[in-house]
C-alpha cells in the first residue's frame, strides 16, 4: 500500500505538496531556533480513498451538466445578451475544472503518475478556471448594475461586440495569472516515497517568488473582484426592491445571485485557509505547531469543497432557474427525446432583457 502522509499539505490550485523552504518541518521554518520543527500531519487512508472517490464522483457529475448547460446556451437562435455569454464561458471555466479533478483524484492515492509536462497543464487548467470563474462573475454583476442600475442599453450590436471583448480579456488575464503553474514540476517528495506535483522553485529565492505569486493571486484573483462584486450586486438587488414590477425582476436576478454565492462558499474557505498559510509563511502572524496543523487541516478540506464548484453550476440551473428548465425542454422536445407536447406556457416564455434570455 502506498504511503499516505501528507507533508505539509496545501494543494495550492494544483500544487499538491509544498516542498523545500516551504515546507515546516525544514529547519529554515521552525517557530524559533530553539525549538523542534513542527511534524507533518498524516492523512488516514481512509480519508484519503473518500476523496478519492469525491472527486471521481463531482467529475461524473460536472462533465455531463456543464456540457448540457452550454448546449442549451449555444443551441439559443437568439443573440446571447452580455450575461449569458458571460455564463456560457464560466460554463467552460467548468468543463476545465472538472477535466482536472481524474489527476488530482488519482495523485492522492498513487502519487503523481502522469509526468512533468501534465504536471504543469493540469496545475495551470485549474488556476486559469478559478481566475476566469471569479472574473466572469463580477462581469455579470458589472452587467446587471449597468443595466439595472445606470438604465444603460447601448445598441445591441456595440453590446455584442463589447462583450466578446471583455470574453477574450478575461481569459488572458485568467492565463496570465495561470503562468506560476509552469513553476509546477513532478519530483520525488523528501518526506515521502511517492512522486508529488508541486511548485518547485529555487532555494535561493523560493520565500521570495512564493510570495509574490500568492499576493497577486490574492489580490486580483479574489479580493479585487469581490470589492467589486458585492457592492455591485448590493445596489443592483436594493434599486430591484423599490422599482414597479421588481419583485418579477428580483426572481429572474436569483438564479445570477445563487450563482455568485455558490462560487463563494465554494472558494472563500480555501482562500481565507491560503491566506492564513501566507501569513504564517512570511512569519507576518506568529504560529505555533497546533495553529500549522490547524491550517494545514483546513487547506485539505477547503480544496475538495473549492474543487466542488465545478458542479454546483448546472445543479442551481436545474432546481432554480425556470427559464433554463424551459429550454432544456424544448430542446430535448425537437430532438425528440420527450413527446413534441409544448404548453402555451412554454411558448409564451418570453424572457426578459433587464436580466437574461437563458435564466
Amino acid at each position: 500500500m502506498a504511503d499516505l502522509s501528507v507533508p505539509s499539505y496545501t494543494l495550492d490550485f494544483g500544487s499538491i505538496y509544498e516542498e523545500y523552504n516551504f515546507t515546516y518541518n525544514d529547519s529554515g521554518f521552525t517557530i524559533n531556533p530553539d525549538t523542534q520543527p513542527c511534524h507533518t500531519f498524516s492523512i488516514p487512508e481512509a480519508v484519503m480513498i473518500v476523496v478519492h472517490v469525491f472527486y471521481i464522483l463531482v467529475f461524473l457529475l460536472a462533465i455531463p451538466g456543464n456540457l448540457v448547460v452550454w448546449l442549451v446556451i449555444c443551441l439559443s437562435k437568439q443573440a446571447l445578451p452580455p450575461s449569458d455569454l458571460y455564463l456560457l464561458h464560466l460554463t467552460v471555466a467548468d468543463l476545465l475544472l472538472a477535466l482536472t479533478l481524474p489527476f488530482w483524484a488519482t495523485s492522492l492515492t498513487k502519487g503523481w503518475v502522469f509526468g512533468d509536462a501534465m504536471c504543469k497543464i493540469v496545475s495551470i487548467f485549474q488556476e486559469l478556471s478559478f481566475y476566469s470563474s471569479i472574473l466572469f462573475l463580477t462581469c455579470i454583476s458589472m452587467d446587471r448594475y449597468m443595466v439595472i442600475v445606470r438604465a444603460m442599453e447601448p445598441r445591441r450590436a456595440n453590446r455584442q461586440l463589447i462583450s466578446w471583448g471583455v470574453c477574450a480579456a478575461v481569459w488572458t488575464v485568467g492565463a496570465f495569472l495561470s503562468l506560476p503553474g509552469l513553476l509546477n514540476s513532478a519530483f520525488i517528495s523528501h518526506n515521502s516515497s511517492q512522486i508529488v506535483c508541486a511548485e518547485l522553485y529555487d532555494l535561493s529565492s523560493a520565500d521570495e517568488w512564493r510570495l509574490a505569486t500568492r499576493i497577486l493571486r490574492h489580490t486580483l484573483g479574489f479580493v479585487i473582484p469581490l470589492a467589486i462584486m458585492l457592492p455591485c450586486y448590493g445596489v443592483t438587488m436594493k434599486r430591484l426592491f423599490h422599482i414597479r414590477g421588481g419583485l418579477q425582476r428580483q426572481r429572474a436576478m436569483r438564479v445570477i445571485v445563487f450563482v455568485v454565492v455558490a462560487f463563494l462558499l465554494c472558494w472563500t474557505p480555501y482562500h481565507i485557509a491560503v491566506m492564513t498559510d501566507t501569513f504564517f509563511r512570511t512569519k507576518v502572524v506568529p504560529y505555533n505547531c497546533t495553529a500549522r496543523t490547524a491550517v494545514d487541516k483546513a487547506m485539505f478540506a477547503a480544496q475538495s469543497l473549492a474543487l466542488l464548484h465545478s458542479c454546483v453550476n448546472p445543479v442551481m440551473y436545474a432546481f432554480i432557474g425556470e427559464k433554463f428548465r424551459k429550454r432544456l425542454l424544448q430542446k430535448m422536445r425537437q430532438m425528440g427525446v420527450l413527446e413534441r407536447t409544448l404548453s402555451r406556457s412554454s411558448r409564451s416564455s418570453v424572457t426578459s432583457e433587464i436580466t437574461s434570455t437563458f435564466m
